[in-house]
């Protein structure tokens, strides 16, 4: 059969002209498939777009929905020999300390030996065990050794691969000679050590130490020690160096022993501050992105209509969200004595709804009704407060079987549906063009031999007549 290239020759007709016209026609079919194709996608990109734009200002609003900003502090002291940090609840005052001990993790050390790898007990035993006894330890901590771990070296590794708050070492001292260190990971006396080895009296009697009564072969080098400090000459006692809660909110760290050290707790509005408007920031991004989305731009008439228009221009999901959202804004019943957030600083553009932030008014609903402040924004934290029933409704949205899930599985569910027709579409083309291939090529066989028995005819009588 003819190729496509060849069609016209044999009748002298403009067959390949004509099949290239109807494909062309033929593949028109295609075009308001694949403009729904192009739109759907569109709206698809659009709604991720906008989903996570609402998830920015869910995050900021997750923020802000914290009781504690609203009762935040700063501390400063007097001296660096005394770090001092604060958390919620902390009240604001002074404070006068002083500390007269730091407390101290304990170590024992053995002897000096001449060798920290050869073996310090020739005794032979599968249930040679050490035990190392704290007070503060709710179970002993036991550690098996096997008699390829009795030198020094290996009593250390045994020990420090059990990984358990008491660590051990080796020592080479000033005479050569090697000693094996044993050192509680925490501070504090309840954290003393009675070390024993069962199993083994010869390794019992070189690592073996009573707390209580300071006797055996370990030697204590660092006694274990509580912090012992005053405030506001209160004495107060911990066996850490970081003391937590004293006063409460406020946590020392004691570098040095200190003498009449001044602490300062001041209430601090700056994170509350920061989240409110991290929070309005979010959420005029938000709205921007709402309005690039639904954006509406005249054009002349008979112009395409949808040209510069937003992807979502006229979407009731984005219409209801937004609407949802801002209506949580004037809902508040709290029971605080703020009940709208323009009382506090915040204020609503009526053209664009876009909160505004006058800071001197912010600032005043801070320092002097922070409680009403949380109140308002927070509320319980369950049912009540702008932030709390906003976070319910942007949860509802944001969910698997929410607005936006379903738009999209939607939008998903239309696409595959276009890919569908459209290949089945581009199928039934194709199958038109090479009918009509087919068609012309017989065509253009059968004019070509009518052609050839009409030249033969003429010939013949042409001879005839002469």
């Amino acid at each position: 059969m003819a190729s496509v290239s060849s069609l016209g020759i044999g009748s002298n007709l403009p067959l390949d002209t004509l099949l290239a016209n109807l494909t062309t026609a033929e593949k028109g079919r295609l075009t308001p498939i694949s403009a729904q194709q192009s739109s759907y996608s569109a709206k698809l990109t659009a709604y991720g777009t906008l989903k996570s734009a609402i998830e920015k200002f869910q995050t900021a609003n997750t923020t802000l929905n914290d009781a504690t900003l609203f009762k935040s502090s700063t501390a400063s002291s007097s001296t660096t020999d005394l770090g001092v940090t604060t958390a919620a609840g902390a009240a604001a005052g002074k404070y006068t300390i002083s500390v007269s001990q730091l407390a101290q993790a304990q170590s024992l050390a053995t002897a000096g030996s001449a060798s920290a790898t050869d073996k310090q007990s020739a005794v032979s035993s599968t249930d040679r065990t050490v035990v190392i006894n704290q007070p503060g330890r709710e179970k002993p901590l036991e550690i098996k050794l096997t008699d390829d771990q009795t030198s020094l070296n290996g009593i250390r590794d045994a020990i420090n691969s059990a990984d358990s708050g008491v660590s051990a070492s080796v020592i080479k001292n000033k005479s050569g000679d090697y000693q094996l260190v044993i050192s509680s990971a925490e501070t504090g006396v309840d954290n003393a050590m009675t070390i024993s080895v069962t199993g083994d009296d010869e390794l019992n009697a070189l690592i073996g130490y009573d707390s209580a009564s300071a006797t055996g072969g370990l030697k204590e080098t660092i006694p274990a020690k509580n912090a012992l400090l005053t405030i506001n000459n209160i004495e107060v006692e911990s066996a850490s160096n970081t003391v937590k809660d004293m006063p409460e909110g406020v946590t020392l760290t004691l570098n040095k022993e200190v003498a009449n050290a001044t602490v300062t707790v001041t209430k601090s509005n700056d994170k509350a501050t920061s989240a409110i408007k991290s929070w309005v920031d979010a959420y005029n991004s938000m709205l921007d992105t709402f309005s690039s989305l639904t954006e509406y731009t005249a054009v002349d008439a008979g112009a395409d209509q949808s040209s510069g228009n937003g992807v979502l221009l006229g979407d009731s999901n984005i219409r209801t969200i937004q609407a949802g959202i801002r209506s949580q804004f004037s809902t508040a019943t709290t029971g605080s004595a703020f009940s709208t957030l323009s009382q506090i600083g915040l204020t609503q553009d009526s053209k664009t709804g876009k909160l505004t932030i006058n800071n001197d008014k912010l600032s005043a609903a801070l320092t002097n009704n922070s409680v009403a402040t949380q109140q308002l924004l927070v509320g319980d934290g369950k049912t009540t407060g702008v932030t709390t029933t906003t976070a319910t409704l942007v949860k509802g949205y944001l969910a698997d079987g929410g607005m936006i899930n379903s738009a999209t599985t939607s939008i998903n569910s239309t696409l595959k549906s276009l890919t569908k027709q459209y290949l089945a579409v581009s199928s039934s083309i194709d199958d038109t063009i090479a009918r009509y291939k087919a068609q012309f090529t017989q065509l253009d066989t059968l004019m070509s031999k009518l052609n050839n028995t009409s030249n033969y005819l003429t010939q013949q009588f042409s001879s005839s007549s002469s």
